[in-house]
């Protein structure tokens, strides 16, 4: 019933996915107990707890039978859920062994489990974003190398600028999104922390713990390395309660994330307009549909994409805001992050997984971007007539004299080549050169081997 409470209705971009299913409320519930089974599995790796006892909890980790709807209601009592996630697993591992029971979160606090709980999710949810972002820059680079020479209008401020090609566009979102996935790198390889700090930041209760049940002294260090060894996390230098650095980073680089695949989105949204219609979407039967027009087949992955990545700089700005956390633990600012980092999770993993789908299907049509050059025409290239009459009449001249013939031409419907042909002593066939905008493509080519290369 607990699974059910939230489908994806109102979030369509991570209904289905991978990283819906990372970052759901079981995914959660198995973080958490997966950081208690490997405390206590430290914890003997260091000779303070019997190797058979970790052993047992860790069995009863991964035997489930939590039900994550009951933990839920109960935090309400607590303001987090790992209170009671604590007595319900004790109440499983005493099913097993009653002695073990006395063992589970031994010296710790709700905020180590949840925190490292949330690591191991956003680790997870992290790679898979990871994978599909490779997948589309494959997709991009392709897209890119074959189209690095198909002559495109290019457009600034809304309106037909210069020539571009269509690769170079594509180079263009590949470039940004080899940014976004090399902070995602940064991040994973320089390791989510677990987290270890005890009811005040101290680690006080961990090393009082040590001494009763192993009878000996252990250094933090040595403690904090084994757990980051269990969990396959990082360790921290410091106890982080307060110090909201690592969740703050993720959502940075999840906000920078969106903001990519956004940038690939918005330019797909205009080239796929009915007046335009450069590229289209991937289509699939009943993909696009429209409730009320039957003609329409709506870009629905650019929508979603562009919905992502419009909302989740907001919620990365609740994980910003957290750095402000009074004291060794704050009431109602590590609570504030909670909803926030998932959906920022499931939102950029949403938004990665659909930018794929959308790449590795991209239809261009090359006729229709040169239909739309033409529109453009002569007009397109006239920063090159006005570059080739500027050793004679001088840069600012050549173009207000050029400016002039442009505004001429688009106000008598005169052939703007014929104008120039006429007014500026060079032979038509220079001019139509000079006014052919298929050809006035600068280093776009060599810019999109670049890119590549």
């Amino acid at each position: 019933m607990a699974e059910q409470l939230d489908v994806g209705l109102l979030s369509p971009v991570r209904a289905g996915t991978a990283v819906e299913e990372a970052t759901g409320d079981q995914a959660w519930l198995a973080a958490m107990l997966a950081a208690e089974a490997a405390l206590v599995a430290a914890q003997a790796d260091l000779g303070t707890v019997p190797q058979h006892v970790a052993e047992t909890i860790a069995k009863a980790a991964r035997a489930g039978g939590i039900d994550a709807r009951t933990v839920a209601l109960a935090a309400r009592e607590n303001a987090n859920p790992v209170v009671a996630l604590v007595a319900a697993f004790t109440a499983v591992v005493a099913e097993f062994d009653p002695m073990a029971a006395d063992y589970v979160h031994r010296g710790s606090t709700s905020q180590d489990v949840f925190d490292t709980g949330a690591m191991l999710v956003a680790k997870r949810a992290l790679e898979l974003i990871r994978e599909d972002i490779e997948d589309t820059l494959r997709h991009l680079e392709e897209l890119a190398e074959r189209h690095r020479d198909t002559p495109m209008a290019g457009r600034t401020l809304a309106l037909q600028a210069t020539p571009t090609t269509f690769g170079l566009k594509a180079a263009g979102w590949r470039e940004i999104l080899l940014q976004a996935a090399s902070q995602i790198d940064e991040l994973l390889e320089d390791g989510l922390p677990v987290s270890l700090g005890g009811a005040a930041g101290t680690m006080a209760g961990y090393l009082e713990y040590a001494r009763i049940d192993g009878g000996h002294e252990i250094g933090q260090e040595e403690l904090v390395a084994a757990f980051a060894r269990r969990t396959g996390l990082a360790p921290a230098r410091l106890p982080w309660h307060s110090l909201r650095g690592p969740i703050a980073r993720i959502g940075q680089t999840l906000a920078f994330t969106a903001g990519a695949l956004g940038k690939i989105a918005v330019d797909v949204l205009v080239l796929v307009r009915s007046e335009i219609g450069e590229v289209a979407e991937p289509s699939k039967e009943g993909r696009g549909a429209s409730s009320a027009m039957p003609h329409k087949r709506n870009p629905v992955l650019a929508t979603m994409i562009r919905s992502a990545a419009l909302q989740l700089p907001a919620l990365a700005s609740v994980l910003q805001q957290a750095l402000l956390s009074e004291d060794e633990r704050a009431g109602g600012v590590w609570q504030s992050e909670w909803s926030a980092l998932r959906d920022c999770l499931r939102l950029a993993g949403g938004a990665a997984a659909t930018a794929a789908e959308l790449a590795r299907g991209l239809v261009v049509d090359e006729s229709r971007m040169r239909r739309n050059l033409e529109l453009g025409g002569a007009q397109l290239a006239t920063e090159r007539l006005a570059a080739r009459l500027a050793p004679s009449l001088g840069k600012a001249r050549a173009k207000t004299f050029v400016t002039k013939l442009s505004g001429e031409a688009a106000a008598t419907g005169t052939p703007l080549v014929l104008l120039a042909a006429e007014r500026c002593d060079l032979e038509y066939t220079e001019v139509a050169a000079l006014l052919d905008p298929t050809t006035y493509l600068g280093a776009a080519s060599d810019l999109v081997v670049r890119a590549i290369s």
